[in-house]
């Protein structure tokens, strides 16, 4: 069972990186109220394509919880039914989580596909999960930090839905994307325990000091990037599609902590690099830091200077959480005894 495991967390991780872009390309398209139900979809487990399926029509047969769009709300069937020739009331509830009844069959399909990339990665969680037992023996964190990635699956899908609920409200959000990376790091650690290596490299306690202070670093970016992420959704409701130019015009205090935040990070990652091949202590995936990190600061000067570029912005998440899971394992690296 063992020599299962590891590739499973792998798939696992993998997995939970394609939620990440899936959810990054929800929030580029604006598709978060796509499904406005949870888990289901308008009251379906497969959504529907066109606004007919959620609009009332005489001599139509309706299951229990599939939903319709009438006079802007949302109406729940009751039970299993098919309608008369005219609207009868009593066959359906009025749905009160939220009062959000729009339908856009590409926004839909976008969130349905986020959801399914979720419930992938839950499986594959969840089976990673079992082949840990394998482990129970020799090394009982494995198991146990395996089936704290399967609370913390169900938990993020707990709080997916808090965040449809809530109609995106932008604090939820904001805690949803931290359990994704604490998911990332937890999945990460079981990886690097489970694969046996240990930590050969150099130690320099000033590098081991920094590179901690840039995870930490790297995690209030991504946390200050998901409210300038929400000011710029705010802007672009009120000035639309057609002015981005103007979105940052007058940005607020936080969008310049951010910017100002990425020359501290690259900063101390260029000190890292530096002096990784000044003492040779062996640390490779630097390399990759520094590559991750261009990557997001010309993303970043991308939204800025051209005016939100198409892909940009998922881009720019994406990599971020690349960098969090890259330097976590350099972390880890780091640590002088077997993790």
């Amino acid at each position: 069972m063992n020599k299962y495991f590891l590739k499973s967390a792998k798939t696992a991780l993998i997995l939970v990186y394609l939620v990440i872009i899936a959810g990054a390309l929800v929030r580029m398209t604006g598709s978060g109220m796509g499904c406005p139900d949870w888990p289901k979809c308008f009251g379906y487990y497969i959504p529907p394509t066109d606004i007919k399926e959620l609009t009332w029509a005489p001599n139509r047969v309706f299951d229990e919880g599939q939903v319709v769009i009438k006079d802007e709300k949302l109406l729940v069937a009751t039970s299993h039914f098919t309608t008369g020739t005219t609207f009868d009331p009593k066959q359906w509830r009025l749905y009160t989580k939220h009062d959000y009844a729009i339908f856009n069959a590409v926004e839909t399909w976008i969130e349905y596909l986020n959801r399914l990339a979720g419930a992938l990665a839950g499986i594959a969680v969840f089976a990673m999960a079992v082949f840990s037992f394998g482990f129970w023996k020799q090394n009982k964190k494995i198991t146990l930090l395996s089936w704290l990635s399967v609370f913390l699956m169900g938990f993020q899908g707990w709080l997916g839905a808090r965040v449809v609920y809530s109609v995106l409200n932008p604090v939820k959000i904001t805690i949803h994307m931290i359990v994704a990376l604490l998911i990332v790091a937890v999945l990460v650690y079981i990886i690097r325990n489970a694969s046996g290596k240990t930590s050969d490299f150099k130690v320099d306690k000033k590098f081991k000091i920094i590179l901690f202070a840039t995870l930490l670093l790297t995690l209030i970016q991504i946390i200050l990037g998901t409210q300038v992420r929400q000011y710029v959704d705010e802007q672009v409701k009120i000035l639309g599609y057609n002015q981005m130019q103007l979105v940052l015009e007058n940005p607020t205090i936080t969008f310049y902590i951010h910017r100002t935040f990425s020359v501290l990070i690259l900063g101390l990652n260029v000190f890292l690099f530096l002096r990784n091949r000044k003492l040779q202590l062996g640390y490779d995936k630097i390399n990759w830091v520094m590559i991750l990190i261009s990557i997001e600061i010309l993303s970043g000067m991308a939204m800025y200077y051209f005016d939100f570029p198409y892909t940009s912005q998922p881009i720019h998440l994406v990599i971020a959480s690349l960098l969090f899971g890259v330097q976590f394992y350099l972390v880890l690296e780091s640590r002088k005894e077997n993790v």
